[in-house]
């Protein structure tokens, strides 16, 4: 079932919102954010698809501030190689990215969203470092790191939650997320907003 989903940032300077349709183990997804900043913030948008398998197939994000426009377009292809392509005219450049099948989006807990599926550790207990190819905003420069992603507590029927320790460099949080494994609380980044009540 398409769903719209809606995170405010902690600080409240920047919002996202997404919709998003499952499928079978994967996902597409199409969102935008806002984030306002002293030296004046900007805009993103992006269209991510999430494979059966639960890996990255492709995403495409262009981000604006006041000054200039950048755009990205990565596809991992079956095989396991990145193509990632700037939008420059010189074409995509091919990478294996250290075998890294996910990706993340700065100041975006979308993409959280896509190992824990992928991974189902909402639903059974486990923990995993992997290479993950993060994009940074506004810039959209690419690099490959660590993340660690560590079952705290699986999915509770009664209030629809799981928690999912995370990792990266010396930063940690505790995010809790749905059933569906998608991120409601990133402690420090972001929360989700709920519908308001009739």
């Amino acid at each position: 079932m398409t769903t719209m989903l809606t995170w405010q940032a902690e600080d409240g300077h920047g919002l996202e919102g997404t919709r998003m349709l499952p499928g079978h183990g994967g996902f597409r997804a199409l969102g935008r954010m806002v984030r306002v900043e002293p030296t004046g913030g900007f805009t993103a948008s992006y269209r991510l698809v999430v494979g059966e398998d639960g890996r990255l197939a492709r995403l495409s994000v262009t981000s604006a501030t006041a000054e200039r426009e950048r755009h990205l377009t990565i596809n991992r292809t079956d095989d396991g190689v990145w193509l990632l392509d700037t939008g420059t005219g010189t074409g995509a450049v091919r990478d294996d990215c250290a075998g890294a099948v996910d990706v993340d989006l700065a100041f975006s807990p979308m993409f959280n969203t896509i190992p824990i599926r992928r991974l189902g550790l909402h639903r059974e207990a486990g923990e995993q470092t992997l290479p993950v190819v993060s994009v940074s905003l506004p810039e959209l420069e690419v690099q490959v790191a660590d993340q660690t992603y560590r079952t705290v507590s699986v999915l509770d029927e009664a209030t629809g939650h799981a928690e999912i320790g995370f990792r990266w460099g010396d930063f940690a949080a505790d995010l809790q997320v749905d059933a569906e494994g998608v991120v409601a609380t990133y402690p420090g980044l972001a929360l989700r907003l709920e519908p308001a009540t009739s």
